[in-house]
Order: C-alpha cells, then structure tokens, then sequence
C-alpha cells in the first residue's frame, strides 16, 4: 500500500519525523485501527446533552471548584466540521440591569459521542482548563495534565483516530442501534 502524503497527516503536524514514520508505517499496513481498538476496546456512555452536562460539572467540582459555573454543556454536530474543533469555551457577556453578567458555555464536537472516555475526557479537561487560562502555553498544559495525567498521550491517540476517519477508514465505536435489540418472529 502507499504511504499517504503527508497533507493527509494534518492532524500530526508538528510531531517528530520518526513518529510520523511509524504512523505512516501504520497506515501502510492497514493496521491503524486495531492499534487504537487494542488501546480502547470501547466507547464511553455520556451520549446526551444532559449526560455531558453531569460528567462536565463532576470533572469541574473535582478539580476546579472555585472556577466560574457554566451555563451550558452541549454536544455541537456542526462544530468539528465550520471551526475545524473538538471542543470550544465561550464567554457571554450581557447587560442585565444595572449589571453585566457573564455566561459560560462548553460545546463538545458531536463525533465525540462515540469515542473512548479517555478522549471525551482530555476534551472536557482541555476546555475546562481554558476557564483559568486562555492561551495554550505552559501553564495551560501543566493544568491539564495535573487533571487528566495522560493528557498528551490521549491527544496524541485522538489524533491518530482523526488521521484514520481522514483517510476514509470506518468508525471504530459505532453508535448503538436505537431501541436496542429487536425481537423476530
């Protein structure tokens, strides 16, 4: 098999040629896949708004409890594909009265319904790290990685797993069918 361009390593860019070699090594083998199925046999529960709701609120009164509260949690179908995103923080700033309040809002890109928790959470970590600390810096990471311990080694497997839908490979972690199973005649 070819090994791809490297524009079909996008989400990569910026690792060390060795590893890119061994990911494109992987690629060529067609093995990709059953690396990060080997890694994460499955994917997490949290399926609706509601449910992101109470996992992001549990992951913020653990570690972040002094930190603004959040107005709203929501997966975001659109997000992934208009601001090219896994994860986005917004602040609102609106007048009411005589006074300005701020609202705070968390939307996660909907192709992490169906991931392993390990990576719903980095993305929940990541954006809840940027309600203490805007830029991506030093301090940004250490907060990170003082919340989720394997924070850049998530990442860097999502990114894997974004490299393998790029190249057109299949879902890994299918949604489950709707109704659960169905009884025949």
């Amino acid at each position: 098999m070819a090994r791809p361009a490297p524009s079909a390593l996008k989400y990569l860019s910026g690792y060390a040629p060795a590893l890119l070699a061994q990911v494109q090594e992987r690629i060529g083998e067609g093995s990709l896949g059953r690396l990060l199925l080997a890694r994460y046999p499955a994917a997490h529960a949290v399926r609706t708004d509601g449910a992101l709701y109470d996992y992001v609120h549990e992951l913020k009164a653990q570690f972040m409890r002094r930190s603004e509260p959040l107005s709203k949690v929501a997966y975001d179908n659109k997000l992934h594909i208009v601001r090219n995103a896994l994860g986005t923080h917004t602040t609102i700033s609106r007048v009411q009265g005589g006074k300005l309040k701020a609202k705070r809002e968390i939307r996660v890109a909907g192709v992490m319904r169906e991931v392993p928790d390990e990576w719903l959470r980095m993305i929940v970590v990541h954006e809840l790290a940027h309600l203490r600390i805007r830029e991506h810096d030093k301090a940004f990471y250490a907060l990170c990685t003082h919340i989720e311990p394997a924070y850049h080694q998530h990442e860097f497997d999502l990114r894997l797993y974004l490299t393998h839908l790029d190249l057109g490979g299949q879902p890994l972690w299918p949604a489950p069918a709707a109704g659960g199973a169905q009884a025949t005649d």
